[in-house]
């Protein structure tokens, strides 16, 4: 799979709260941003012009919530068609789904865990190539957090990994999520981005979580970026070079001088590894 990024630099996670103070004082030191196509298909009005007012001025990739990938019932392609019309209307050129499945007879409004098993492997790639041949453009999907492993027949990194190599797609890699799984399932999260395939990698997430207990933390975009995460991110820059990076924040989000200070960051870290960006395309073809 050859990478061809629709994006560079930093981006950030577009909300409707932020909206207003954005096109106040628009964050030029953006290069990206995210949106959730669920969140704005079909939406016009005064909304949908505030949306394309930074669809005019900014990259965007989607990020879907609720294709359900790993789910028992059909792939809604009813909704891929509208999604597709959608992004073409606005130039968006990349599409993203989490490795999990939200629905069954209806929607569950949750990432659920798909099983780790062969079967489930070839479930998912399928629809991932449908899905991509409905869209028409590539997809990658991301690692999530998970909190049960049920039906497990192998670790996360052989299903992720087997998941790719059949779907033939990429990976929108999240770094807090490896670091949340570290803690809950026990296992190293250097050892984990060892042993991804870095030439799959189209872009990252880095957001914050909250510490339940010293060996439990929740997934929650509600806080500010941990420093133990920060530090993954660094050595993730280190092994897959400073790839497009996205700061995800869903909740008690503040004012975007705060969210500009941890941008800053991840910016910070991709110049001190920029040099080593071409060395590892170069590597991974």
């Amino acid at each position: 799979m050859q990478n061809d990024y629709p994006v560079s630099g930093v981006g950030l996670g577009l909300r409707r709260s932020m909206m207003d103070e954005l096109m106040a004082e628009p964050p030029w030191d953006v290069d990206f941003m995210e949106i959730a196509p669920e969140n704005w298909i079909g939406v016009g009005g005064a909304l949908g012009r505030k949306f394309c007012w930074f669809t005019d001025r900014f990259p965007f990739t989607a990020h879907g919530l609720s294709l359900s990938l790993g789910g028992p019932a059909p792939l809604d392609e009813y909704f891929l068609e509208r999604a597709r019309g959608f992004l073409d209307a606005h130039g968006i050129r990349f599409y993203t789904e989490h490795l999990s499945y939200t629905s069954d007879d209806g929607q569950l409004y949750d990432l659920m865990p798909i099983p780790f098993t062969e079967e489930a492997v070839r479930h998912v790639a399928g629809r991932i190539r449908r899905a991509t041949e409905i869209l028409e453009r590539p997809i990658a999907v991301e690692n999530v957090s998970y909190y049960a492993a049920p039906g497990r027949e192998m670790d996360e990194i052989r299903f992720l990994n087997a998941v790719l190599e059949e779907a033939d797609c990429g990976l929108l890699l999240d770094v807090n999520n490896i670091y949340v799984n570290a803690i809950n399932h026990g296992y190293d999260a250097d050892e984990f981005l060892a042993a991804l395939p870095g030439e799959r990698v189209v872009y990252m997430h880095v957001a914050g979580h909250y510490v339940e207990a010293e060996d439990l933390r929740v997934d929650t975009h509600g806080a500010d970026v941990a420093d133990p995460v920060w530090a993954l991110l660094e050595r993730a820059y280190a092994r897959f070079g400073a790839v497009p990076t996205l700061l995800e924040r869903d909740f008690n989000i503040p004012p975007m001088a705060a969210l500009r200070r941890e941008l800053e960051i991840i910016r910070g870290l991709q110049e001190k590894h920029a040099a080593g960006s071409a060395k590892v395309r170069d590597a991974h073809g």
